[in-house]
């Protein structure tokens, strides 16, 4: 039988202004701007996108969760 478990953590309030350090910001760029060029991307570089695509948007769920938190108390 499957359950589905869901737990409440707090969110601090500086986690809605967090973002990718620039630098990172710019690799993941170069690197989605090559693969849009139609440069293929070596097997390194692929999964080194896809893991900053991933921390990205990983991010922005947090974000997303974060603007609520903030209104509530408020």
């Amino acid at each position: 039988m499957n359950r589905a478990v869901s737990i409440d953590l707090p969110i601090p309030a500086g986690l809605a202004g967090f973002k990718l350090p620039a630098a990172v910001q710019r690799r993941l760029t170069t690197l989605l701007d090559q693969q849009d060029s139609g440069k293929p991307l070596s097997t390194r570089e692929r999964r080194e996108a896809e893991g900053l695509v991933e921390v990205a948007g990983f991010l922005s769920l947090l974000k997303l969760r974060a603007r609520p938190a903030r209104r509530n108390r408020a």
